[in-house]
């Protein structure tokens, strides 16, 4: 069924985004390299980088979706969590989904005030 389908996508996608790549003995460039900036600063520097690591993961390992547009933002909730918002299309029938994936960051012990 399509909803089957749509959940199908969504859990490709975000289990693209939650491996690391070398973490799949078998596929060992399968993933996203997002966990090389869990230690980075929440600022603008590292959402340029988490956006284009997660157009680059997509691009290669969901073949089924054209990627229409990535916003990654501070988390106004939580101070060391960046919101990765994805809007896609479904290349098959052109259906545009969008779904967040939360990233955590680890906040530096040293910089905390």
């Amino acid at each position: 069924s399509l909803s089957n389908e749509r959940n199908e996508l969504e859990q490709s996608i975000l289990i693209i985004l939650s491996t690391s790549p070398g973490q799949r003995v078998m596929r060992p460039t399968f993933g996203c390299r997002l966990h090389e900036l869990v230690f980075a600063p929440n600022d603008s520097h590292t959402a340029a980088l988490a956006r284009r690591f997660v157009e680059e993961a997509l691009g290669m390992w969901e073949p089924r979706i054209n990627v229409v547009q990535i916003d990654v933002y501070p988390d106004a909730q939580a101070a060391h969590r960046l919101l990765i918002n994805i809007e896609y299309e479904i290349k098959a029938n052109h259906d545009r989904r969008s779904l967040v994936h939360p990233f955590y960051l680890i906040p530096d012990e040293s910089s905390r005030q």
